[in-house]
Order: structure tokens, then C-alpha cells, then sequence
């Protein structure tokens, strides 16, 4: 059974966007391999500044994760804080990475790109990140297309680190999702908490309702015939519910055909959300309202992703003659 690893950010509030882009993914995943998934807690101190947001915000993080379908027996949930080895282990790292890597990092770029001045912590993240990978001897990555440098980054550390010391670390492989497709906001960009533009699907159904009816749609007669692929409205219902359903088969035939208006397509993305979502809303009424239960999860999380990696840094400190 291969390994698979993947780390969030906690930023608060998960949305439709990161659940199409990448968590019903892990979900299907869970069925046939193992999982580690992390709450990337260090990986959010370069940026945030609040304590009692920041652990709000990985607490919603871990509620989120778990009502939306990952099954705590199965996958290995837990705060990177709590594996600590991890810090180590990008230490060793560290000393077997060229400045010129961690040049080439995203984050790093994207902050110079911005004018905005970087702390030792971003020019870091990929080693760090390449620490997350490696700790737990991951085969497959699932990234976006703009985090697959930062697994090829990866590879090349360890690479360095295996030329020096031996064959210590595994060189994980990246997976995009299948068919993973960027979803649109509101306003009609990439969906995205930066841009203010998300949907959550866990807002209660009065708000959420007027959030959808904000979803930014052309002035075509209702009358008219539309195309559905240019809709923002059907690109999100198709996300949620498959290409294949007959609900979005029937919705596209309703777009072509002349006569429907985005209100009511509105409406049947509303109900549409209600009911797919209808479980993972219930579920995570229960784990807001049972906070030792999610505690627990992530204690036996953490617990299992420590018995990986110490046993991944006890190689790599023989390795180096530690």
C-alpha cells in the first residue's frame, strides 16, 4: 500500500474550493492508502502573529477535515507541532541545501514578486516542507500545479543527502488530482479566502443562500440559450456533483435549451450543496460541539506519525554520524 502525504495550511475556514481542489481526493484515497495528512502549524508562523486565531484556526482546520469524509481510523491526522522530529530532520536537511534551492522556493518568489520583504522562515519552507515529505517515507505528494517545485525541491534534498550518507531517504513522487480543476469564487476568480470571494458549504442555510445569489453571472435573457461552461453557477454544481449526475446533465440540457434563469440555477446549486453536504454539516455539528473528541483524533494522529519519523530521524542521524 503506497503512502500518501499532504499538509494544509490552517487559515482558517476550509471551502468548496479546497474541498473539490484537494480533500474529497483524500477522501477517495483513504480507501486504498495510507494517509498522512498534517495541519501545516509551523508552516503558518511565517505569517501569522495571533496565538489564539492560530489555534482556532487549526482547530477548524481538523474539524473540517474530518466532516468532510476522512476517517480517522484510516488516515493519520495531526498538527505538524506535534512532531517535532520534523524540525530536526529539516536541519539535517539544511545543511545539504544550496541557496540556490531555497531561491528557487514559491513562496519565497511570490514574496519578492509582491515587494514584500521575506523572514529566514519563508526562504526556509521548502526545506521544511521537504522535511514533511520525508519524515514519513512518502511515496505519492498530491500538489497543485504550483507546489510541484517545492516536490521536486524535495527530491533533489534528499538526492544530495542519499550521494552523502547512503541510501536513507525514499524520493516521493508528486500526484496532481485528477481532474482537479480550478473553482471559481463568487466574483467569478479563483476561489480563494485572499480574494474574499469563498463559498462554505457549513453556513447556515439562510446565509448561505444569499451567498450564492452574490454568484456573478452575465445579463443574459432568461429566454436565451446559455452556455453552461461559461457559467460560474453550473462550473460549481459540476464540481460538486460530477459531470456525469444526472442532476448536471439535466441542469446543462436546461442552460441550452432557453428559458432558465440564473435564479433558478441558483437555487438548484443551493439545494444541491444541502444535500450533498448534508452528512459532513451534521458531523461537524458534532465535533464543534465535542472539542476532547477532536483532541483525541489528533493525539492518536499524532502519536502514529511519530513512530514514523523517529524512526526516519534515527536513520538519518546514524547516516550523518549523529
Amino acid at each position: 500500500m503506497k503512502r500518501v502525504l499532504s499538509g494544509v495550511r490552517p487559515t482558517g475556514q476550509l471551502h468548496l474550493g479546497n474541498y473539490c481542489g484537494a480533500i474529497r481526493q483524500f477522501v477517495d484515497l483513504q480507501h486504498s492508502h495510507e494517509l498522512f495528512i498534517f495541519i501545516a502549524s509551523y508552516h503558518a508562523l511565517t505569517t501569522h502573529s495571533d496565538p489564539e486565531a492560530l489555534r482556532a484556526s487549526i482547530r477548524q482546520v481538523a474539524i473540517d477535515y474530518i466532516a468532510f469524509g476522512l476517517d480517522p481510523a484510516k488516515v493519520a491526522l495531526y498538527r505538524q507541532q506535534d512532531l517535532p522530529q520534523v524540525t530536526e530532520l529539516a536541519w539535517l536537511l539544511a545543511c545539504q541545501c544550496p541557496m540556490y534551492l531555497s531561491d528557487k522556493g514559491v513562496t519565497y518568489k511570490d514574496f519578492q514578486a509582491k515587494g514584500l520583504t521575506a523572514n529566514v522562515g519563508i526562504y526556509n519552507y521548502p526545506i521544511l516542507q521537504a522535511a514533511d515529505i520525508l519524515i514519513t517515507d512518502a511515496d505519492l505528494v498530491p500538489v497543485g500545479k504550483d507546489q510541484v517545485q517545492n516536490v521536486e525541491i524535495c527530491r533533489d534534498l534528499a538526492g544530495r543527502f542519499n550521494h552523502h550518507y547512503g541510501q536513507v531517504f525514499k524520493l516521493p513522487e508528486y500526484r496532481l488530482a485528477d481532474g482537479a480543476q480550478v473553482l471559481p469564487g463568487i466574483d467569478g476568480q479563483k476561489m480563494s479566502k485572499s480574494y474574499d470571494n469563498i463559498i462554505d458549504p457549513f453556513m447556515d442555510e439562510k446565509p448561505l443562500r444569499k451567498r450564492l445569489n452574490k454568484i456573478k453571472t452575465d445579463s443574459t435573457p432568461m429566454e436565451d440559450t446559455k452556455d453552461p461552461d461559461a457559467c460560474p453557477v453550473y462550473q460549481i454544481f459540476r464540481a460538486i456533483a460530477g459531470v456525469e449526475d444526472e442532476r448536471t446533465v439535466q441542469l446543462a440540457t436546461d442552460y441550452r435549451a432557453g428559458g432558465l434563469g440564473y435564479g433558478d440555477a441558483k437555487k438548484r446549486l443551493f439545494e444541491l450543496i444541502l444535500d450533498h453536504f448534508g452528512p459532513a454539516r451534521a458531523r461537524r455539528a458534532e465535533l464543534m460541539a465535542d472539542p476532547e473528541q477532536v483532541e483525541a483524533i489528533l493525539r492518536d494522529g499524532a502519536e502514529r506519525a511519530r513512530e514514523v519519523g523517529t524512526a526516519t530521524v534515527n536513520r538519518a542521524r546514524a547516516a550523518c554520524g549523529l
